[in-house]
């Protein structure tokens, strides 16, 4: 019943095979020669090679493999639906709708329907509940799928999101060879604006729409687009304007990101936090905050949510990182 994949598995699997390829192509990069802004993709032929074989066998994958009907059994015992079968019609190939995807399908085959996340994204959708895009319970009328599991950081997406890693290692490449701040600058803000556009491009289009549960083409492109923009800006006011002090939280929190996604992204500190209340389950600290000074103040849960995380959450990590840092504390591996 263990969910064997997630956010730390995909990325140690793009690291390490990311990684091995830096390893083995070592000879081949001077590592003092200046590149152009082409002849930096030249000379890292071998991380684009990787890349474009990734590419070919995700697009093959996901748009070749036959997905056939299946069945699943409900497994959790807290559900009314337990026991119950649900039977799922595909048939197809080439879907990218949630319960007829390859990447579904594969993860189905390999891992195991009982290893896979019971509490997809999906379930929050306009079809499978009336709370959408919130979480909620499931509409009397729900398809079948919105009952199954899906495992948003499978085997086929996670082969797909060793592109975005070959793109931030080219980054890296860049500040190897570029020793100017803006010859830097003018490669990162290039790539960064191409990838984002050719990325809106497919989803607009309908040849590729963006999808994080599948982690498709697009989606990678617009990431790492927005992504290299943001880190050009983030680059340009603190390595070029010498704006540090007010962006050293973000520096506290990258000091020591895996206490931070372990106890923060995961929850558990939350749910420390939650487990003590005064009368009803929902008299806690964090529910106070964001019921009385942000959804009292901004009447929305969607901005309230937002303003939280950036108010409350980032600027709480970034101090407790901060004393950590102090004392020089940190949690490596």
């Amino acid at each position: 019943m263990i969910r064997l994949c997630g956010v730390l598995q995909r990325i140690a699997l793009s690291y390490l095979l990311v990684s091995l390829v830096e390893i083995f192509t070592k000879d081949v990069q001077d590592k003092d020669q200046s590149v152009g802004q082409f002849s930096i993709f030249r000379l890292y032929c071998w991380h684009w090679l990787m890349a474009a074989c990734v590419l070919v066998v995700y697009l093959a994958l996901l748009y070749g493999t036959y997905v056939p009907d299946w069945q699943f059994t409900i497994i959790n015992k807290d559900s009314a639906d337990y026991g119950k079968v649900f039977n799922v019609t595909c048939g197809v190939r080439g879907k990218l709708n949630p319960p007829c995807n390859a990447v579904g399908y594969i993860d189905r085959k390999v891992l195991g329907i009982n290893h896979m996340y019971h509490r997809p994204a999906w379930r929050r959708s306009k079809a499978c509940t009336q709370d959408s895009p919130f979480e909620g319970p499931l509409r009397k009328d729900a398809p079948s799928w919105c009952h199954a599991p899906f495992e948003p950081e499978g085997l086929l997406s996670s082969v797909s999101s060793i592109l975005s890693t070959i793109i931030g290692v080219h980054f890296g490449h860049v500040i190897i060879h570029t020793k100017g701040h803006l010859a830097r600058l003018k490669q990162w803000v290039t790539m960064g604006f191409a990838l984002l556009i050719f990325g809106l491009t497919l989803h607009f289009t309908n040849a590729i729409p963006l999808n994080k549960q599948l982690y498709t083409l697009s989606y990678v492109c617009v990431t790492s687009g927005a992504a290299a923009l943001v880190f050009s800006a983030i680059y340009a006011l603190v390595d070029i304007w010498n704006l540090k002090y007010p962006f050293l939280p973000l520096a506290w929190i990258g000091m020591n990101a895996m206490l931070v996604y372990v106890m923060a992204a995961e929850g558990i500190f939350a749910g420390f936090i939650n487990g003590w209340y005064y009368g009803d389950p929902h008299n806690t600290l964090p529910y106070w905050i964001k019921k009385h000074a942000f959804l009292g103040v901004w009447r929305s849960r969607k901005v309230s949510t937002i303003l939280y995380v950036i108010f409350v959450e980032i600027l709480f990590w970034g101090l407790v990182t901060g004393i950590l840092h102090r004392f020089g504390i940190y949690w490596k591996l």
